[in-house]
């Protein structure tokens, strides 16, 4: 997906409790290691989780445009204050969720990516998912 400046601007204020240019930087990064390695599970995580965090709109197979949905419970519509606490939790119970569901295997850091994208931006708990490079630009 390619971003601008637009995309940036448009992700809801109250959606992200990191600053917006930190989390606009992660995306960024983010879309960009998905775009290099389009297999990656960890990647793919947190472009997920970042588009639904900022209400982006994703283009399908097709070439139809939608909202992004939630990456765990698969709702959809736009994220907010409620659907984005619920959404953490499940990722969080998915986790630690004994045995593992078997899908969860075959997406090899996937779940972890997500749990640590909304820790991060949600809760500003932790670290970014991923390494920002400081000059990246968002």
């Amino acid at each position: 997906m390619e971003l601008t400046g637009r995309d940036f601007d448009r992700i809801p204020r109250g959606n992200v409790r990191v600053p917006v240019v930190q989390f606009a930087r992660l995306w960024l990064t983010a879309e960009r290691a998905l775009d290099a390695e389009p297999t990656n599970w960890t990647y793919f995580g947190v472009v997920q989780t970042c588009r639904w965090l900022a209400c982006a709109t994703v283009r399908l197979a097709d070439g139809r445009t939608r909202l992004a949905d939630a990456p765990i419970t698969n709702r959809f519509g736009l994220a907010h204050e409620e659907t984005i606490e619920a959404e953490t939790l499940a990722a969080e119970r998915l986790l630690l969720r004994r045995p593992q569901p078997q899908w969860l295997a075959s997406q090899p850091g996937w779940l972890p990516a997500i749990v640590l994208t909304l820790e991060w931006a949600w809760r500003r708990s932790g670290v970014p998912p991923l390494d920002v490079p400081a000059h990246s630009q968002g």
